[in-house]
């Protein structure tokens, strides 16, 4: 299994304490999330803050109108500081990513930590190659251009 990994930094000009209660709200992913994939969160929406052991369902199409269903776990929290999530079932043998924010001069600088593997071995890194990769690109450029619309832009 080979990991994938993506960093992702953004500026934005909020308050540490905006940015987690943007960021730590599940029915906000939907915000920042290309439409066309039509996320819907099926589960874990209707606490409006995340918690360590909190589980999250979701339904989504990431590419060709093929349903996907998901199943993430927030693994650790430290409010206003970090956290994390792994994938519990879905389309990846392998899934962790940490939000991370730290006040910087004018805001808060946000970094998405991502690490992933696909199962099938080599065909999957294959798939990761020719596919995953670029439309994970796809979905962290349009996030940073809805959190500026959002948050703004520092």
């Amino acid at each position: 299994m080979g990991i994938n990994s993506l960093t992702y930094l953004q500026r934005i000009p909020v308050s540490i304490e905006e940015a987690w209660a943007f960021f730590s709200n599940p029915a906000n992913l939907s915000k920042i999330t290309p439409p066309e994939m039509m996320v819907t969160i099926t589960s874990g929406t209707g606490e409006n803050r995340i918690y360590e052991g909190m589980i999250i369902t979701y339904t989504l199409y990431p590419f060709m109108m093929i349903p996907v269903q998901w199943e993430t776990e927030i693994t650790m929290v430290s409010k206003p500081y970090f956290f994390e999530d792994v994938q519990n079932s879905g389309p990846y043998e392998y899934w962790h990513h940490r939000h991370a924010f730290r006040e910087v001069p004018g805001g808060v600088e946000m970094v998405d930590s991502l690490e992933y593997a696909l199962p099938m071995g080599l065909f999957g890194e294959f798939v990761n190659t020719l596919i995953v990769s670029r439309r994970l690109e796809e979905v962290f450029r349009y996030r940073r251009e809805r959190i500026e619309e959002i948050l703004g832009r520092l």
